[in-house]
């Protein structure tokens, strides 16, 4: 990472439970994940789990997993909360959680179809659609899945 950056990327755990619980409510509303998810992807092997701090404050989280028998990694969530956002933080994790996850030669993720910005930042970052899934999400959105080949 850029030591320039006014936020460092460090590893997550169980520990983080109650700042993810914010940070999820903060950025997802309706679709947070519940606390016994939570402790989940920060407490489960084999899930990469990374946060980006500023001043000791979580300001962004990303989670993701390597299902190898599809040779695929799925980016689970990612969040950056709303006074936060456009400032390089979700870039930052997402290019941090790719690079943990290089073992796989594909990552994909789901975005709500109305997430412009993300879809803006995943297209970005060399995502593609791949699929829609009809009413994925709370409310009866669609999902975009978004696919990038890891090189």
């Amino acid at each position: 990472m850029d030591s320039a950056l006014p936020f460092t990327i460090r590893s997550a755990s169980w520990r983080d439970v109650h700042e993810l619980s914010k940070l999820e409510r903060a950025c997802f509303e309706q679709d947070a994940w519940p606390l016994i998810d939570l402790l989940g992807v920060l407490s489960f092997p084999g899930v990469v789990r990374l946060k980006a701090e500023m001043n000791g404050k979580m300001i962004g989280f990303i989670g993701g997993e390597t299902r190898d028998h599809q040779q695929t990694g799925w980016i689970i969530t990612l969040g950056v909360l709303p006074e936060y956002r456009r400032q390089g933080v979700a870039q930052e994790l997402l290019q941090e959680c790719e690079a943990q996850l290089a073992s796989v030669r594909t990552i994909r993720l789901c975005v709500r179809v109305s997430n412009e910005g993300a879809i803006h930042l995943y297209k970005n970052m060399g995502y593609v659609q791949v699929e829609i899934w009809a009413q994925y999400y709370r409310g009866g959105e669609d999902a975009l899945v978004l696919e990038k080949q890891i090189i």
